[in-house]
């Protein structure tokens, strides 16, 4: 399947990418590549394959969760740059409006 520069220009905008003519040629030749390839797995029957997310079984891999010592808010609070009655201060990073 061959793209058009039209169709190529359709997606970049859709994309919000500015391309330009050498970019657009580019990406007609590579994306009417991808799609040919598509269509070739198209061709396959696949009608005994179940649908699948996953290919390999997947294990979960967590641990138990345990609660053990850890650090104190004191020593937590030594390793921050800025603490402020027991937290943490930190820059803000929105404007409040």
């Amino acid at each position: 399947m061959a793209l058009t520069d039209e169709q190529v220009e359709y997606v970049a905008t859709l994309a919000r990418l500015g391309l330009s003519d050498e970019e657009r040629a580019r990406l007609r030749e590579q994306l009417s590549s991808i799609l040919g390839h598509i269509d070739r797995l198209r061709e396959l029957d696949t009608s005994a394959i179940p649908p699948t997310a996953q290919v390999i079984p997947l294990d979960p891999v967590l641990r138990d969760d345990i609660a053990r010592p850890s650090l104190t808010l004191e020593q937590v609070l030594a390793n921050a740059p800025r603490s402020e009655n027991g937290f943490i201060r930190v820059n803000a990073i929105l404007d409040e409006e």
